[in-house]
């Protein structure tokens, strides 16, 4: 099928719109009830885990205060749903999905909430980075990385079962 201009979105447009506010990138791919559910979902767990005054008072410098201003309880839902919302966004847009593509996202959200979980204690080189910070610059990373690696192992292991099946 031909891509018209502006009514098929490719995957990294989806993506990024998904990486602003997940649901978003579900309203481009035409999945309007996901895509509200997802928004709405963000939000819940935005309000009730008070992300956004953390986000402010990290960006300020105010580590501890982030902290006692996080509801962990909440807070730890919001990794999952994120990273669920980029990777079905992703999914369901223009063009072909690669084997095991989900695995970076399950692997980010799974060392984004571990993060959340250490951060009003885990220090690096004597700094507390807090619940927005280190979540941020040490699980994305992390999860990207070794869900990378697992995935690479995953194909390898894939390509070598299509070589003996044939």
């Amino acid at each position: 099928m031909a891509k018209q201009y502006g009514k098929n979105r490719d995957k990294l447009e989806v993506l990024l719109w998904s990486i602003a506010l997940p649901g978003f990138g579900q309203l481009l791919n035409h999945r309007y009830v996901k895509g509200l559910l997802l928004i709405a979902l963000e939000f819940i767990a935005n309000v009730l885990g008070n992300f956004n005054e953390i986000i402010i008072l990290s960006f300020r410098g105010d580590i501890q205060e982030a902290i006692s201003q996080t509801n962990f309880g909440w807070l730890m839902f919001y990794p999952c749903l994120y990273f669920f919302a980029m990777w079905d966004a992703y999914k369901d847009a223009e063009g072909e999905s690669k084997p095991y593509a989900f695995v970076p996202f399950v692997f980010s959200a799974y060392f984004v909430t571990v993060g959340l979980i250490f951060s009003p204690t885990f220090t690096i080189f004597g700094q507390l980075l807090g619940p927005m910070w280190l979540p941020m610059l040490g699980g994305v990373p992390v999860g990207l990385i070794i869900g990378g690696i697992l995935r690479w192992v995953l194909l390898k292991r894939l390509e070598k079962n299509r070589g003996t099946s044939l």
